[in-house]
């Protein structure tokens, strides 16, 4: 149905074919599948219909759209239109308006959604940031509190805790007994813990 492609871009007044009675015949005989009838409506109404639409959603190529949906719908469901509730044109300028208004809608809720992404998004990120400086400011102590060790101390554990070495290596890279390596970390951990001012030090 080409006539259907496009909506008028600027309304024209209408004619005077468009009378109620006529209106409400031309739909009644579209819904017996008469495309000639509905194609006469159309050209009738459409002027109405896009001027409707344009009021509500302030955009012409989304009124455009909405306006053939609006006519789809019409062609479909023409055979449920009664005279006795309202006029032809009532009913079309009706469906515009409620398909305009739920265009409207879905626009703002895809606006909120995008609003709340971002929003998430920002505390995410914010988040990140926090626990970062937190991060630092943890590193910070631990340093601050290693300064409170012996050097041979602060050796022992900086090799096992922040090498990652176990303590047969640590041995071996300061060049001493085990034993006497294992001592040296515990009495860090023991110092370091006081420091930091924490009830326990894991022991490695």
């Amino acid at each position: 149905m080409n006539h259907l492609a496009s909506v008028p871009t600027d309304p024209p007044a209408e004619g005077g074919g468009s009378g109620g009675a006529h209106l409400a015949e031309l739909l009644k005989r579209s819904s017996r599948g008469d495309e000639a009838a509905f194609a006469e409506w159309y050209d009738a109404t459409a002027s109405r219909a896009f001027g409707l639409a344009v009021r509500v959603l302030r955009d012409r190529a989304q009124a455009e759209e909405v306006v053939q949906e609006v006519y789809l719908d019409c062609w479909r469901s023409s055979a449920r239109f009664d005279d006795t509730r309202g006029s032809a044109i009532s009913w079309l300028l009706t469906i515009v308006h409620r398909k305009s208004v739920d265009r409207v809608r879905s626009a703002e809720a895809a606006s909120r959604r995008d609003t709340t992404y971002t929003q998430q998004e920002q505390t995410v990120d914010h988040d990140s940031t926090a626990e970062s400086a937190t991060a630092s400011l943890e590193a910070s102590r631990v340093r601050a509190a290693l300064d409170h060790l012996t050097i041979k101390q602060r050796q022992a554990i900086e090799l096992a805790f922040l090498g990652g070495y176990t303590h047969t290596e640590v041995a071996t890279m300061l060049d001493l007994p085990v034993g006497t390596t294992k001592t040296r970390i515990r009495d860090g951990l023991i110092r370091l813990r006081d420091a930091l001012g924490v009830g326990e030090v894991a022991q490695a």
